[in-house]
This record gives structure tokens, sequence and C-alpha cells, in this order.
């Protein structure tokens, strides 16, 4: 079997892998939970090779990203639910639903209307879908439908502006600020009287309200935290670099010694290009 352009050539090849008798030993034994955490993966993949602007590896990434949906419509397919083709049409079908002003009659918008437009079908897609399902034995929680598996960071943000719908919210930044200050006092108390367990508890806490902070601000939590994790990999590796150069290494050098040269490398980006032209 050789490669090709073609979409339909990736979906044999997945046929394949997950025939049994002739298919991949380790293919054939996967499930939907199984290959979960590496669509997640693959996922982070792709925002990485984004993020370091690798259209080589970006490429390869929306693959491996590509290749878990065909993953998971196979072993659809296989338990008679859905296939790759259901896929393609309920995404198709969505996306000319929620964009009435290029596919129906509706007026040109702002970026800000559409987004808001989108919001108000996507309620009603959903409303819609809810009445088709059989009916609960309880009412539905509000907060039910946010996933149980999106990264902590994401899912704490969800969980924020969904609860904010009905109004339980704090008014202004400030007030969030003044949330901070307070868990952080109880993790402080948390970590000369406590056991791990409580310790964990109010640290949690204290993350949430940071989230809680970034949202009120307009930033995006998780890309503000892989931002400080690229700065800290940075600096740290200047430590490194320029202790070997120093003939030295970091298991020779002192806190003092490794916290000058963080101060340096701090004070490198902070220097303006000379290149930049200064206005």
């Amino acid at each position: 079997m050789s490669p090709s352009r073609d979409i339909s050539r990736l979906l044999d090849i997945m046929a394949a892998l997950r025939t049994p008798g002739t298919g991949c030993p380790w293919d054939l034994v996967q499930d939907f939970a199984s290959i979960a955490p590496y669509t997640i993966e693959e996922a982070f993949e792709v925002v990485d090779a984004i993020e370091r602007d690798d259209r080589q590896d970006l490429r390869d990434e929306l693959g491996d990203l590509l290749l878990q949906v065909v993953f998971h419509a196979r072993i659809a397919e296989e338990e008679g639910s859905f296939d790759f083709g259901g896929v393609v049409e309920a995404i198709t079908t969505k996306l000319i639903q929620r964009h009435p002003h290029v596919f129906g009659n509706v007026e040109k918008l702002t970026p800000a209307e559409v987004k808001t437009l989108w919001a108000d079908i996507k309620a009603r897609e959903k409303a819609d879908r809810i009445d088709k399902r059989p009916a609960p034995e309880a009412p539905a929680a509000l907060l039910d439908d946010i996933p149980k598996n999106f990264p902590p960071l994401l899912r704490a943000l969800k969980l924020q502006a969904k609860a904010s719908t009905v109004g339980f919210d704090w008014n202004d930044t400030g007030a969030v600020i003044a949330k901070i200050a307070e868990e952080l006092d109880e993790v402080r108390v948390a970590l000369t009287s406590s056991g791990t367990a409580a310790q964990q508890d109010e640290i949690g806490d204290l993350l949430f309200a940071v989230v809680n902070l970034a949202r009120h601000a307009g930033i995006d939590a998780d890309t503000a935290l892989r931002g400080t994790n690229a700065k800290f990999e940075r600096r740290f590796g200047y430590i490194e670099r320029t202790l070997g150069s120093q003939g030295s290494s970091l298991a020779d050098a002192s806190l003092d010694e490794m916290e000058a040269l963080w101060g340096d490398a701090k004070a490198i980006e902070r220097t303006p290009s000379p290149c930049v032209k200064r206005v």
C-alpha cells in the first residue's frame, strides 16, 4: 500500500490495521477510552508546532491529529454507531448552520456579531439535541456538559464561564485579586498546620482563583502558562550554557550564582534589540 494525498487511502490503511487476523495487534485492542489520551496529546503537539512557527512539523502533527479522528471513526463504524463520512457530514452541517451570513440570507456581520451569532446558534443546536434525547431521570445540572477530561486549566475556565451565565461571578478584577489574596493566606496557614490533603485543596483553590483572574482580564490561562514555561526554559537554559562556558556546571554552582545568572537572562530579554526602531 502506497502513500496518497487522498483521505480514502488513510481510511483504507486504518481499516487494514483494524482487520482481525491480518491487522496490527496493538491497533486491534484499542478502544475509544484507550486512545483518548493520544488524541489530547496530538492536539497539544499541533499547538506546539504553531507556537514554534514550524510549518513542516505542523503538517506532520495535523496528520497525527487527523489519524486520531480516523481511528475513533473506525471504531465507531465497527460497532455500528457512525463512520468517517458521518463525522464529515456532521461538521459540514454544523458549519453551514452556524454561518448564515455566508451560506444564508443574513447580512454581513462584524467579527463580534459573528461570535454572538455562533453562540446563539450553538445554544439552539444543543437544546434541540437535548429535546431529542430520552428524558433523564433527573434534570441536567448547569455544569454537566463540561467534559471531565478537559485539561484542568481549561476546565476551570469553562466551569467559571458557565457559572457566570447565571450571575455567579465576581463583578470586577479587583474582587478576584482580593480572592487570590484570601486563598494565598489560606495556603500559608495550611502549609504550617495541615496535612498534605488540606494543602493540596488550598493550592487548588488558589490556582482556580488565578484562572478566574485571567478570565476577567481576557487572558487565556493556558496560553499564559505556556508562555511562562517557555520563558523559564529560556532563562534556565541561559544559566546552564553560561556556567558551561565558564567551565562550571549546574551541579557545581551555588543558588546565589544561579540567581545572579537568572537576573542576567532577564536583563538580556528586556534589553531592546539595536535593530528595533525606537519612537
